[in-house]
């Protein structure tokens, strides 16, 4: 059985690219999100939320003893060497968790969702990129609309992700996201069947 390759899924906030990673599973797809292995890796009992709390002490724990995100955020929002520290333990526990699940794919090729794919260097699990973009205003109405955010906020976090340019220099193929949810199913489906072609992610 041959080893499947990875294709790496990524877009700005609001972009689309859960409803293009839902498709691709509901087709058969093995996905595996960044961001749910940053939840798993510090879980109650794992060892990352005990070196986190040792580090920033009990208060950044919930009562029930879950990781309170909202303290650490604030802790180190504003400490640069903070976050780094924390990005240090974290990312390569990420990483391993990331490659433990795409290894498990029983799908021809498998699919690495994360908003952060080119910033974090996770790009190199990858054989291929997909970006789905959206022109900034569309980004700005969706996250506004799905997060009840300001038009602040979501610049904020615009400016906090990989410039557009970025992403799209890392990009093998790009699916603009600007029309209904049926016609982007479609593309999902045309892309699908050019991936099933593919070997190690090349024609």
């Amino acid at each position: 059985m041959t080893t499947p390759w990875i294709l790496g899924l990524t877009g700005g906030i609001g972009s689309g690219k859960s409803a293009v990673a839902q498709h691709f599973i509901d087709l058969g797809v093995h996905c595996v999100d960044a961001d749910h292995a940053a939840r798993w890796v510090v879980e109650p009992g794992k060892p990352a939320l005990a070196a986190i709390v040792e580090h920033f002490g009990p208060d950044v724990l919930q009562a029930n003893g879950e990781l309170d995100r909202t303290a650490l955020r604030h802790r180190i929002f504003q400490a640069p060497e903070e976050r780094r520290w924390l990005e240090a333990l974290l990312h390569p526990l990420i990483g391993e968790e990331i490659v433990a699940s795409l290894a498990s794919a029983k799908s021809p090729y498998a699919i690495l969702v994360s908003p952060l794919l080119v910033e974090s260097g996770q790009h190199k699990l990858t054989q291929r990129v997909l970006v789905v973009d959206a022109p900034e205003q569309l980004q700005l109405q969706r996250t506004m609309l799905r997060d009840q955010a300001s038009e602040e906020q979501v610049h904020a976090i615009l400016k906090a992700q990989a410039l557009r340019e970025d992403r799209l220099k890392h990009a093998d193929d790009v699916l603009l996201n600007d029309r209904d949810l049926p016609w982007l199913q479609s593309e999902v489906e045309r892309l699908h069947r050019f991936y099933l072609t593919l070997h190690g992610g090349q024609p």
